[in-house]
């Protein structure tokens, strides 16, 4: 069996501006927008787990986001590479043209800073995006952050916002809040 092994990056290294998709913040505290690796997924996992309301989902699930998805998702690195934003998302198989945001994640040390909305748009302005108008996700009724900012996204992008409930609490186990499915678009992808 023939093997090959590639050089490990730290996290620190990839935080570097040559290999980021943007850099955001101010000159003295840069935030350094990009794909996750597999060396990102248990600092994915810890940053979730350190803002709540969200779900947090298994370690080994970030590292699947972190590979098997990564052209679809995004990391914030400082220039330490500390993982201090995390956007996870695809564009779905049944409707190529819309991309769903499955979490968006945003550590006490970034927030302020617009970093979710610039996570998002970051994605968004890839080239594996070129067809999406549409922007889908699911948000809790009193999680007024995600509110916020997809209100916000669709104000910036011009395009309508319509929600809907999507999960009921029965559904979802009886523990949980209903998810609303929460869309805008179809959006002009030069506004973002």
């Amino acid at each position: 069996m023939n093997t090959t092994t590639q050089a490990f990056t730290p996290s620190a290294d990839l935080a570097k501006p040559s290999v980021a998709d943007a850099v955001v913040g101010h000159a003295h505290t840069p935030l350094f927008i990009r794909k996750p690796t597999t060396d990102d997924g248990w600092g994915i996992f810890e940053l979730v787990k350190s803002c709540p309301p969200l779900d947090v989902n298994s370690a080994y699930a970030y590292l699947l986001l972190a590979t098997q998805f990564r052209d679809s998702c995004a990391v914030a690195t400082n220039e330490e590479g500390e993982i201090v934003g995390f956007v996870s998302g695809y564009p779905k198989r049944n409707a190529p043209d819309t991309y769903f945001l499955w979490q968006v994640a945003v550590g006490e040390k970034a927030r302020g800073t617009g970093l979710a909305r610039r996570l998002v748009e970051a994605v968004m302005r890839r080239p594996e995006m070129a067809n999406v108008r549409h922007l889908e996700t699911t948000i809790t009724p009193d999680n007024q952050a995600s509110w916020g900012l997809f209100k916000r996204l669709a104000d910036r992008w011009q395009a309508p916002l319509n929600s809907r409930e999507y999960f009921s609490t029965d559904q979802l186990g009886g523990e949980h809040d209903p998810e609303n499915l929460v869309r805008i678009g179809p959006f002009d992808p030069a506004r973002i």
